[in-house]
């Protein structure tokens, strides 16, 4: 799919079809999600990709009760490693710079994703310590971003954006 038609195609999806993922298209997300661009290029992030509906129905709960979490057929939580990017850039790469790989890494998905015709949509709402339980993330690895993976049940709700004058400032 053409980019541009990717970023108008790009849409936050909350309801999947009992469809399966193909995993030729999930191991191309996965590639396109690693190729994101990181601080040193250290790629202080782990990407959890599960397929397990009984895993999916555990994230529900600690993912304010988001029940379509459960529908999608394969979710991706993203972790970033801040001891990892601490190593290099101290605590600013603790503190941000992780997370940056990780949010950098799941908007790559998301095009990805959309360039594949699958959809999806990004949770921030989340009790991370109960993410991270479920999952088995290790203690140096937050969660930061959800994101369901699937063929759209229906069409997105089109949300109007701000204009370019509201968001940019040239100076």
């Amino acid at each position: 799919m053409e980019f541009y038609k990717v970023l108008e195609e790009r849409h936050s999806c909350r309801a999947f079809l009992e469809k399966e993922v193909e995993q030729e298209k999930l191991d191309r997300i996965l590639d396109a999600t690693i190729s994101a661009p990181s601080a040193g290029n250290l790629q202080s992030y782990k990407i959890y990709a599960i397929k397990s509906k009984e895993t999916r129905s555990k994230l529900v709960a600690p993912s304010v009760h988001q029940t379509f979490l459960a529908e999608a057929p394969v979710v991706l939580v993203f972790c970033a490693n801040a001891q990892n990017s601490a190593s290099k850039y101290g605590s600013r790469g603790e503190s941000l710079y992780a997370v940056q790989d990780a949010t950098i890494a799941a908007a790559y998905a998301q095009l990805a994703i959309t360039a594949e015709g699958l959809a999806s949509v990004w949770i921030g709402a989340f009790n991370p310590d109960e993410i991270s339980r479920i999952i088995g993330a290790k203690s140096n690895e937050i969660p930061v971003a959800i994101i369901p993976i699937g063929y759209k049940a229906e069409e997105s709700e089109i949300r109007s954006r701000k204009t370019k004058d509201q968001i940019i400032k040239e100076m």
